[in-house]
């Protein structure tokens, strides 16, 4: 009796040891991912290098460069950052060549998503972390930590980044940067206002204390609009497109990789800057082409398309075109296109929540200064075109009373009392205090526009009205 007894017990006890210590290395192996995750190396540099001969140098440096490349290498310390510009103008292309010359050392990068299931497992996988998906605790019978929502998740790796990069920070002296691309993919709705507000608590904290760098990347004006109401340490770098000397600059490097024998491209660079501007992404697609002024035609052409989809839109279009002015164009400089304050451009399209959609559809662009533009010289060139055409202002006028009855309809309610269709009347009979009838009302309908038959009004009546 006594032997079983002392049998079971160190059975126990060695089981117990061995889930403890199990447990306790998992814990240290987790750490070990997640500050491994911060050497040499990262997912997203393996894609950009494997489309780039050299990923170091850029076709074009832009200005902010050096900045973004400060912040990566750890110098600039104390702040968080947000990119904001439009989409193609060469945001993520600095962050990847930033990353390149330290060869991604205390850098990880991730995509952002609206659905916080995939951001979470994209977090994990620029960490390295599986947030416990891996752990067989249950074998000792302790229960695992997986059972929880996304945010959950994405707080617990925080805990875990934030320990590495504590240690971190005590060898090397420097913060780990934590890059979060395409911001503007989370939704403005409440989840994702729970998650923006998450990742923002934690790099306000993180800056403060000098750990982690955090760099958010997007587009789209709202995220901008959102973090700056409880930001104190956050740094905004506004991305713009090209003026026309770095634009032509631009299109002669990356010609001259494409066709090193053309030298007669030259005539048409200034053709192409008038027709798509200085977006990087509309210069790098037309140098690489043959024929570079069908391609710029054929951006155009796009553009205009997807315009046209967008028939609310047209209010603030032909604002735009109004004040339109040809002497804005500067020979030096280049394209100043035509824009207006983001309060008279919610007037002028008399729903604020229009112009938030089509800056996510890249037909306006709203910058850091609240000011709201076409969102290209190709699109601003559907602008003009558009309006130009013949019977554009009544179409204009038929397109906005079809929107707004159609608004109507989701704001109205019909109440239809059909005792009172065809002619049919209410008799309501009105006693005094002893019961005695004093008096009756009658309710029936006037002819209005419509008879009461359906008809124009203009039928005779069939019954007397009152």
């Amino acid at each position: 009796m006594f032997e079983s007894a002392a049998t079971t017990a160190v059975s126990l006890s060695i089981l117990g040891l061995a889930g403890y210590g199990y447990h306790k290395y998992y814990k240290h192996l987790v750490l070990n991912k997640i500050d491994n995750a911060f050497n040499e190396g990262d997912p997203a540099l393996n894609l950009a290098s494997a489309s780039r001969d050299d990923p170091k140098e850029p076709w074009i440096q832009l200005e902010q460069q050096d900045k973004i490349d400060r912040i990566i290498k750890g110098e600039e310390q104390g702040h968080y950052y947000l990119l904001i510009g439009e989409k193609g103008t060469g945001k993520t292309s600095m962050l990847l060549t930033a990353m390149h010359r330290t060869g991604g050392e205390r850098c990880s990068m991730m995509e952002a998503h609206a659905d916080p299931e995939i951001f979470r497992l994209r977090l994990g996988k620029a960490l390295d972390f599986e947030f416990h998906e891996d752990y067989i605790g249950s074998l000792f019978s302790i229960r695992g930590p997986r059972e929880t929502t996304a945010l959950l998740d994405i707080e617990r790796a925080f805990n875990k980044l934030e320990k590495v990069a504590m240690a971190r920070r005590r060898k090397s002296g420097k913060p780990l940067v934590m890059i979060l691309n395409g911001m503007h993919m989370v939704h403005d709705d409440d989840v994702g206002r729970d998650l923006l507000e998450l990742l923002q608590q934690r790099a306000e904290g993180w800056a403060a204390a000098g750990l982690v760098t955090m760099v958010f990347n997007s587009d789209d004006y709202w995220v901008y609009e959102r973090m700056k109401q409880y930001s104190s340490r956050m740094e905004l770098i506004s991305v713009r497109d090209l003026t026309k000397p770095k634009a032509i600059d631009a299109l002669r490097a990356i010609r001259s990789r494409s066709f090193p024998k053309n030298l007669k491209d030259e005539e048409d660079f200034h053709t192409v800057y008038d027709k798509v501007g200085g977006r990087l992404a509309f210069l790098t697609k037309v140098a690489k082409e043959k024929n570079m002024i069908e391609k710029c035609d054929e951006i155009c052409e796009a553009e205009k398309t997807w315009l046209l989809f967008a028939s609310s839109a047209m209010l603030l279009v032909k604002a735009l075109v109004d004040l339109d002015n040809a002497e804005d164009y500067d020979p030096k400089i280049g394209h100043r296109l035509p824009e207006l304050p983001l309060h008279e451009a919610r007037q002028i399209m008399t729903r604020a929540d229009f112009i938030q959609q089509y800056d996510h559809d890249n037909i306006f662009t709203i910058d850091s200064k609240a000011r709201v533009r076409a969102d290209s010289v190709p699109m601003m060139n559907a602008f003009r075109e558009i309006c130009k055409q013949e019977g554009f202002s009544g179409y204009l006028e038929e397109t906005m009373q079809r929107i707004g009855d159609i608004e109507s309809l989701g704001r109205t309610r019909e109440v239809t009392l059909k005792d009172l269709w065809n002619g049919g009347k209410y008799s309501f009979q009105v006693k005094d205090g002893k019961g005695r009838p004093d008096k009756t009302i009658v309710f029936d309908v006037l002819r209005g526009h419509k008879g009461i038959h359906g008809d124009d009004g203009d039928a005779e009546d069939d019954g007397d009205d009152k």
